[in-house]
């Protein structure tokens, strides 16, 4: 049985409103997800600009996904204090999930299907963009499909579910990418955890 957490739905809510309203006065330069950094990360591109993940949470929900937050959005989520500019997301690669991934992406304003024939698939809706990871990629010596079971859900005010990465799974899959961001975003997990 999966744990709920309702917290979890709480402190994205918050973290969106601080960064929304930190990138309310930036102006776009054109540098988009894919040109992010290995210490600041997505939070310094044009993706924290308007940044608002919570229709396509909602789309996922709604079709059926099973696709699970991953990255620094579910880090907010378990209560690290860093903000970001993207929402990554780790599926099991079925064609099943893939149609209710194409739904999602459809609803959430996406113009340009990615490929979800490929492990890794960055994606674009209004509000939001990332990375689309079947448990196929590499990531380190870390197997990811247990993590979809282990998943953890919570559930927003507005009414929809959203399933997230266990806290030791997150930390795992930081230590397996292995950037400066990821050591120092795991190191803060940690300290959460103790």
């Amino acid at each position: 049985m999966r744990c709920v957490n309702d917290t979890a739905a709480l402190r994205l809510r918050q973290a969106v409103r601080h960064i929304q309203h930190a990138a309310r006065e930036r102006a776009a330069t054109g540098r988009g997800l894919e040109e992010a950094d290995d210490v600041t990360g997505t939070f310094a591109t044009d993706g924290a600009i308007g940044f608002d993940p919570f229709p396509f949470l909602r789309a996922l929900h709604e079709a059926g996904s099973r696709a699970m937050v991953v990255g620094q959005v579910a880090g907010i989520m378990h209560g690290s204090l860093e903000p970001t500019g993207d929402l990554d997301l780790l599926w099991d690669g079925t064609p099943e999930q893939a149609h209710a991934l194409r739904t999602a992406l459809t609803t959430a304003g996406c113009t340009e299907l990615p490929d979800l024939d490929r492990p890794l698939a960055a994606y674009q809706v209004t509000g939001a963009g990332g990375d689309l990871c079947t448990t196929a990629l590499p990531w380190g010596d870390l197997d990811t499909t247990p993590c979809l079971t282990r998943a953890l859900i919570t559930h927003d005010p507005a009414g929809f579910a959203v399933s997230y990465a266990t806290l030791d799974d997150l930390i795992g899959m930081r230590r397996s990418l292995g950037r400066p961001k990821d050591h120092r975003r795991a190191d803060e997990l940690e300290r959460l955890s103790g």
